[in-house]
């Protein structure tokens, strides 16, 4: 039996799930997505990748800046929706808009539960040396992602994965799941399981600031943090040169052989000392380039000892 559905999602994590629930037969009568923001070189409004999609599907769209007035509440109400369906969404659901609709909201988070609640799970994994991540459809409340958890999946992270990567495994994989968990809750047998106490992590939004390279850390350690933030916004290093040092953003990497100061440069193949082992470098960009290939780069600018990166 198809759900009335209200969907409220951002980014092009959350398109998939839209597009599955419509080709499932779902009747979707309204989309939340956050409004169009200045982009490009002439800095036109850009809509959000899921109102793109909405529009296109002749779903209506709504962009309200709150949901807490009672307006944005009447609002929603008069969808007359038998659930919501939110997909990194970007806004807080306060009380009176989860209680709405007589089967509830329904979040699809990027991590498992509880590991990474909150704004970057998938950054965060892969930072953290996480072995598995994965997608949960649970069933939301006031706090930050605590809600009963209805189904999961799970999916082995490599240290290959960039941060685009895995967003592009999970996504798909998310929204098989919402579909299969939106099918269970119309016919009534979507059971839901507490979260554990134990093992609760918070993935805070990724901090400029944290994208500096520390070649001070292992092998294993650079690697994963600079995949983890790879393509944004991105893990960067400085080059010294004649004049000012040049950023380059590393985004691609893999484990190499060697020892040597951090930062040392080992060979004419862009592999870099850390504390210890080391790690060659296989995408990287510089300021105001196009990302590109190791090999590309050092046809332009040949490195070789004793160069370092800092």
């Amino acid at each position: 039996m198809p759900l009335r559905l209200i969907f409220m999602g951002t980014p092009d994590f959350a398109v998939p799930t839209l597009l599955e629930l419509v080709a499932h037969g779902h009747e979707v009568v309204a989309v939340y997505t956050r409004a169009p923001k200045p982009a490009g070189r002439g800095m036109k409004l850009q809509p959000t990748p899921v109102e793109q999609e909405a529009r296109r599907l002749n779903i209506p769209v709504l962009t309200p800046k709150t949901l807490k007035t009672a307006e944005a509440l009447d609002e929603f109400r008069k969808h007359q929706a038998d659930a919501a369906v939110v997909v990194a969404y970007g806004m807080i659901l306060p009380q009176a808009i989860l209680d709405a609709p007589p089967l509830g909201c329904f979040n699809l988070h990027g991590s498992l539960l509880p590991r990474w609640r909150g704004a970057a799970p998938i950054n965060r994994a892969i930072m953290a040396g996480d072995a598995e991540s994965g997608v949960m459809v649970m069933k939301m409340d006031a706090g930050l992602d605590t809600g009963d958890v209805a189904m999961a999946e799970r999916l082995a992270i490599t240290d290959k994965m960039t941060a685009s990567d895995l967003h592009d495994a999970l996504a798909p994989l998310g929204a098989d799941l919402m579909v299969r968990a939106m099918a269970a809750l119309a016919r009534g047998g979507l059971q839901f399981a507490k979260q554990s106490e134990q093992g609760v992590t918070y993935a805070a939004k990724i901090d400029k600031s944290e994208a500096r390279i520390g070649w001070n850390k292992s092998s294993h350690e650079v690697l994963r943090h600079i995949h983890g933030l790879s393509p944004f916004p991105g893990a960067w290093c400085e080059l010294a040169t004649d004049g000012e040092p040049a950023r380059l953003k590393i985004l691609r990497c893999e484990p190499a052989k060697g020892q040597g100061g951090p930062g040392d440069v080992l060979d004419d193949r862009l592999t870099i000392a850390c504390a210890d082992g080391a790690i060659r470098i296989l995408e990287l960009q510089r300021a105001g380039k196009a990302p590109m290939k190791s090999a590309d780069f050092l046809r332009g600018t040949p490195l070789k000892p004793p160069a370092r990166l800092a």
